[in-house]
C-alpha cells in the first residue's frame, strides 16, 4: 500500500500528469503516457528507463475508470 498523500503529489515525470496506484501489480500508472512505474520495497522507481508501456488494452481499461 502507498501512502495516499504521497501519491497526491507524484506525478508523471514524463507528462507531468496524475498517477493511479494499482495495488495488483504493485505500480503507479499514468494513463497520458501509457506507462507504469513499479513500485519496489515500498518506494515508487519513477524514472522513465524502469517504466513498462501500458498494452492498448490496460490503457483503455484505465482512461474508463476515470
Amino acid at each position: 500500500m502507498i501512502d495516499q498523500k504521497l501519491l497526491s503529489i507524484l506525478v508523471c515525470p514524463v507528462t507531468k500528469a496524475p498517477l493511479d496506484y494499482v495495488e495488483e501489480t504493485q505500480e503507479l500508472v499514468c494513463v497520458a503516457s501509457a506507462l507504469a512505474y513499479p513500485i519496489r520495497d515500498g518506494i515508487p522507481v519513477m524514472l522513465e528507463s524502469e517504466a513498462r508501456q501500458l498494452t492498448i488494452e490496460e490503457k483503455e481499461m484505465y482512461q474508463q475508470k476515470h
